[in-house]
């Protein structure tokens, strides 16, 4: 496809805790439709690096920069739309929130840590918070405008061990709805992807073998999904062709829930 033809041409995308895993793939499925992206990490430098490489090497001109940031601090999540702004000459259309983080202890919620639970909130729920809020402020209106948050479909199946995880993750799907309303006039949607089991190394640790292999026997299509599963589903929520999905949780699992 002619590069002027590309869904995603030269939009401007952010994709928090993009440096791997799903964040990773969602951000180089972004690139390959267009789109100009901010890397997003928070603590490995080299690994955001290096998916900026991935994604420049394709070009004559720079089309991602990477940028370091705390989601769960409001000046740090102001400085992803600076940098945008400064480095593309050009207001934010779409973004992507796709930082978070599980405690691989899975406790029982009477043995989850005052200092766990609020660990998770501040990432996963505070963190989403103001990203939506920074958005909903700064993403180009009139059209084409998309806010996108990663959640789970473990909020849909209320697994044991989970339950701050869960709960923090829940609060967002009740924000992402609330605000799609409260967008209304401005082009902008906002939807959640919430994946099942996908094989990243925040799925894998901590788990014992019996708990791996329970999760892909839950699954009918018998294994766990790959970040590639999921990056095509934002891309879709992130194209015009999605404008009529709105305030929508997407359950991408395989069938698992």
């Amino acid at each position: 496809m002619a590069a002027e033809n590309l869904p995603l041409q030269n939009r401007v995308a952010i994709v928090t805790g993009s440096s791997r895993g799903i964040g990773k793939a969602i951000a180089l499925h972004l690139a390959s439709l267009g789109a100009k992206l901010v890397i997003n990490y928070s603590s490995n430098a080299a690994q955001a690096k290096d998916v900026v490489s991935q994604i420049n090497s394709t070009s004559n001109f720079p089309r991602a920069v990477a940028v370091k940031a705390n989601v769960s601090d409001p000046d740090q999540v102001k400085s992803l739309f600076d940098a945008a702004e400064s480095e593309f000459h050009s207001p934010v259309n779409i973004l992507v929130n796709s930082a978070g983080v599980l405690d691989a202890k899975y406790p029982s919620i009477l043995n989850t840590t005052l200092e766990d639970f609020d660990r998770t909130f501040e990432v996963n729920a505070r963190g989403a918070f103001l990203c939506c809020k920074e958005g909903a402020a700064r993403i180009k209106q009139g059209g084409g405008g998309r806010i996108i948050c990663l959640t789970t479909s473990v909020a849909a199946a209320f697994k044991p061990g989970f339950g701050a995880y869960t709960a923090s993750k829940a609060a967002v799907e009740a924000m992402v709805k609330i605000l799609a309303k409260e967008l209304k006039g401005t082009g902008i949607t906002a939807n959640c992807v919430a994946p099942g089991p996908i094989a990243t190394d925040m799925f894998y640790d901590g788990k014992t073998e019996e708990m791996i292999n329970k999760a892909i026997n839950e699954c009918p299509h018998g294994r766990l999904g790959v970040p590639e599963d999921v990056a095509p589903v934002v891309g879709f929520l992130a194209c015009d062709a999605s404008e009529w999905v709105n305030g929508q949780i997407l359950r991408v699992n395989g069938g698992y829930v």
